[in-house]
């Protein structure tokens, strides 16, 4: 198996920093030597994965000098023949000269500025669409490639757990849970699922609705207060940002996701299908890609309040929907985004790449 090493330089911990941590763990676990280096005064520096060590260096601006000295001789002196880079940050403190015996491959997983990524030598995108826009932009069309996101798996938690979580939140056990796990940024469309909720009843086949915000950002005080604006307020609960949301996907009835057109995948979509809840979703670009319309997902159009409103009602009052939904869904994860086969895609990339040093 071909060594790499992995280096993302964060502060906060959000969705890509969990996607870090779970892909270098099931790396390692299939067999394939892992080194990651991390941001020093980051949360991942406190989020030790199991069976592996994560290095430290402040990394602390792109422009500083020393910085990109310190982060770049680490990598050179890294046993690993594949130095994999995440986000602006890492990519630009990591300069590797061309016939060091090192290939640097950035990963993207948005539609960021190209310029602090064209100095690496390989390029991966998280979908086909993404891979495509790096091509047009001026980048090789045989270095860059395609590898999507594999779903972490379903955790399994004790019913007692879950439980004691509804109560924490003082949800009655006929209460309809709809959960949306997301940071507080424009890009994930709060305020379009504010909106909807509002426009629904507070009850439907007798069963309270309650909305579970999972996550914290910087629209925290503007989200609440267009919450108390709408008068749901009293209906959601401002869960925060959880490091485990496996009890809230267990918790939940439903999940929403209702980014606006700039959200490049989407991992939730994948977290929801892995957790066989039924997904309601806004046809942002990622979602365009991944979701078969109606048959592991309902999708409506990015910001239009109204059709969320009645897409997630409509899903709430037919059981067969959900159904179909859950089982397809289900069907994806095994078959597209498993973690073996994403895994798999990975080691026998670098095994080219290392071929060709």
């Amino acid at each position: 198996m071909i060594a790499s090493l992995h280096i993302i330089g964060s502060r906060e911990l959000g969705g890509a920093e969990r996607w870090f941590l779970r892909f270098i763990t099931a790396l390692a676990a299939a067999g394939s030597p892992v080194q990651a280096l991390v941001r020093g005064t980051s949360e991942l520096a406190l989020a030790q994965p199991k069976h592996l060590t994560l290095a430290t260096l402040p990394m602390r601006t792109v422009w500083d000098p020393l910085s990109r000295w310190q982060v770049s001789r680490f990598a050179l002196r890294s046993t690993a023949p594949i130095v994999q880079t995440y986000m602006g940050r890492a990519t630009r403190l990591t300069h590797l000269p061309r016939g060091r015996g090192k290939v640097h491959v950035a990963r993207l997983g948005g539609y960021y500025k190209l310029a602090p990524f064209r100095h690496a030598h390989v390029w991966i995108g998280n979908t086909r669409g993404l891979c495509d826009w790096m091509i047009q932009q001026g980048l090789s069309a045989q270095q860059v490639f395609h590898i999507t996101n594999f779903a972490e798996p379903a955790r399994p938690v004790p019913r007692s757990e879950i439980d004691r979580l509804r109560s924490r939140i003082a949800a009655r056990e006929d209460d309809w849970l709809i959960l949306h796990p997301a940071r507080f940024v424009k890009v994930k469309g709060h305020d379009t699922l504010l909106e909807a909720f509002a426009r629904l009843p507070a009850q439907i086949d007798g069963r309270r609705l309650r909305l579970i915000l999972l996550g914290d950002g910087g629209l925290r005080d503007e989200l609440l207060a267009r919450a108390r604006q709408l008068a749901i307020d009293e209906r959601v609960v401002w869960a925060g940002w959880q490091r485990d949301p496996a009890p809230w996907f267990h918790l939940c009835d439903m999940v929403v996701f209702p980014s606006r057109d700039e959200e490049t995948l989407g991992n939730v979509v994948l977290e929801a299908w892995a957790y066989a809840r039924p997904l309601v979703a806004t046809r942002f670009r990622g979602a365009r890609e991944i979701v078969r319309p109606d048959e592991d997902a309902v999708l409506v159009p990015c910001g239009d309040a109204s059709a969320l409103a009645g897409a997630i009602a409509e899903t709430i009052r037919s059981g067969e929907r959900r159904a179909t939904l859950v089982a397809n869904g289900l069907q994806r994860i095994e078959r597209d985004f498993s973690e073996p086969v994403i895994v798999g895609q990975y080691q026998a990339l670098y095994a080219k790449l290392a071929a060709n040093l």
